[in-house]
């Protein structure tokens, strides 16, 4: 098994990858790795970049400037890329008319996989009975599933899934994550673009946040969380931090009480036991991923542009706002001399269809 995992390889590595739309800079020189065998969290706040990096790295939308590479190579340059990279970067693409069966089919013809490997896969999502309906009659957490069926086609050592967890119920998310842990125990690399940050954290290894197109942390889960710490008010805050600090643990005033940092609360409890003093409350304290992203990506450097533009922010520092000629939404690869800047018809026709959808995420 390890000797399997070592030759699976599909490392990915962003430098300095760069998206602009006219004098809009939706991704803005950024560098981040994702290494096989571990599940990586690509967070961020709606507008903030995630999914155009995710079609620059497959290809589906041309960078401006940096490269996005799997094993060091470029998405448009792997031979048969299905068979290396499975991704799913929207529940909604598929012919409402078309069985989930035949829509693998279809995929699975392109890639050169046996159609036994449709309804494998079909079991192994869990929705071998809805194969025979038809894909626009399938509930949102279908849908995932089938894309996710999709994405596993070519048996990728790649996985890139975009907001996979929208529209499952809670013991959906529950398979969910076993199964990606799965994955990555098979020494598949995995990235996960999410929104639902309480559930990643249960799931992934490591995170990656960007905010308006930069990056603003990576690294493993622990890592950003920091130092375990323990929260204790008591009698006498001055004896007790005296006991503390004689036993190495760094001590701070924290309001009322004192934040120690260790995870073993018996040792505060014995020092204080020791140092007569009365413990009034004792808790420990981590800083959770949710909280984490909300200090990083609201901070005045990395501040939501989009949120400010509609707060009504039209001032000289004023984000330009999202801009009006982001490329189509992902589906299978295509031609590359498709992937140039569109001409002012076509910004035209693409801004009234983001109109009528919402705008872009």
């Amino acid at each position: 098994m390890e000797g399997a995992r070592r030759e699976r390889g599909g490392r990915i590595e962003v430098r300095g990858l760069t998206k602009r739309f006219g004098s809009f800079t939706a991704v803005d020189h950024l560098d981040f790795d994702v290494e096989p065998g571990r599940v990586t969290g690509f967070l961020g706040p709606n507008g903030s970049g995630k999914t155009t990096t995710l079609r620059m790295l497959l290809g589906l939308v041309r960078a401006t400037a940096g490269t996005a590479t799997i094993d060091g190579h470029r998405y448009r340059d792997i031979p048969n890329p299905l068979t290396v990279v499975g991704s799913a970067l929207e529940a909604t693409n598929f012919h409402p008319g078309r069985t989930g069966r035949n829509h693998l089919r279809v995929q699975a013809a392109v890639a050169g996989v046996p159609d036994r490997r449709v309804d494998e896969l079909l079991e192994l999502v869990g929705i071998p009975a809805a194969a025979r309906k038809r894909a626009g009659g399938y509930s949102m957490g279908m849908r995932q599933r089938l894309g996710l069926a999709a994405a596993l086609l070519g048996d990728p050592r790649v996985i890139i899934l975009d907001e996979p967890a929208n529209g499952l119920d809670p013991e959906g998310i529950r398979w969910l994550r076993g199964f990606l842990r799965h994955l990555a125990d098979e020494g598949r690399t995995l990235l996960i673009s999410s929104h639902m940050l309480s559930e990643v954290e249960q799931t992934v290894d490591d995170v990656v946040i960007i905010a308006n197109g930069k990056r603003v942390a990576q690294g493993t889960v622990a890592e950003l969380r920091g130092h375990p710490t323990a929260y204790v008010r008591t009698s006498d805050p001055e004896r007790l931090a005296e006991g503390l600090r004689r036993r190495g643990l760094a001590v701070t005033p924290a309001g009322r009480g004192l934040r120690v940092t260790t995870d073993d609360l018996a040792t505060v409890g014995d020092v204080a036991h020791a140092s007569d003093v009365a413990i009034h409350e004792l808790r420990s304290e981590q800083t959770h991923l949710e909280e984490l992203f909300f200090n990083l990506t609201e901070s005045e450097e990395f501040r939501n542009r989009n949120l400010l533009a509609q707060a009504g922010d039209t001032g000289p520092s004023a984000p330009a706002g999202p801009p009006t000629d982001l490329p189509p939404p992902s589906g299978p690869p295509i031609d590359p001399a498709l992937l140039d800047e569109p001409g002012p018809d076509a910004r035209d026709e693409q801004t009234a269809r983001l109109d009528r959808e919402g705008g872009a995420r």
